[in-house]
């Protein structure tokens, strides 16, 4: 037996889970592994050389280099890195209504505990505010107050000068990444496919 994705998913809330279901291994010679990042990858995959390496290594330092002055940025402003990424969710977030604390939740990758956490301390300093939503009582809506505004608005400024130093590093990068794996990455999903 092997055990493998479904494409169904069982809907929680405002999250989703992953449904792992077991099936009859039908043919050895297309056995596939799944890498933690998701993506299928033959088993018999030729060996890594040093350049390989090189290119994950210099991709994966490129976006630590930028997240560690990202997150500088939030603290030299006065947030977490948390923080800051919170109010960048809440402000960048398209959907029907404002975000909620689920897909707040959903969006950083954080358990909705935690989010719950670091709204109650975003709305201590006045960063934004919890509203009701008018299509469903139960969903507590997330909008950015003018003080929560003003402070994402600081630390995107000094984010946009590090993203064209970054995005050159990394297109060099990514063209090398690329070559180790020519098949086109999955599809992100949208927030209207989650649900």
């Amino acid at each position: 037996m092997a055990v493998s994705w479904s494409s169904a998913r069982h809907v929680i809330g405002s999250g989703t889970a992953r449904i792992w279901q077991v099936e009859p291994l039908k043919n050895k010679e297309n056995l596939i592994s799944m890498t933690t990042t998701g993506h299928v990858a033959p088993d018999n995959q030729a060996e890594l050389g040093d350049a390989e390496y090189k290119a994950i290594g210099d991709f994966r330092r490129a976006l630590r280099e930028f997240l560690e002055f990202s997150d500088n940025a939030a603290r030299q402003a006065g947030v977490t890195p948390q923080q800051h990424q919170a109010l960048l969710a809440i402000r960048s977030y398209s959907g029907y209504e404002a975000m909620s604390i689920g897909e707040l939740a959903d969006c950083l990758m954080i358990r909705n505990h935690s989010a719950v956490g670091l709204v109650a301390r975003l709305v201590e300093r006045g960063l934004i505010m919890r509203e009701e939503s008018q299509e469903d009582r139960r969903r507590v809506l997330l909008k950015l107050q003018p003080r929560g505004a003003a402070l994402l608005h600081e630390i995107s400024m000094m984010n946009i000068g590090e993203y064209g130093r970054t995005a050159d590093r990394l297109s060099q990068v990514l063209r090398r990444v690329r070559a180790l794996n020519p098949a086109p990455s999955p599809q992100k999903r949208s927030p209207q496919d989650r649900s």
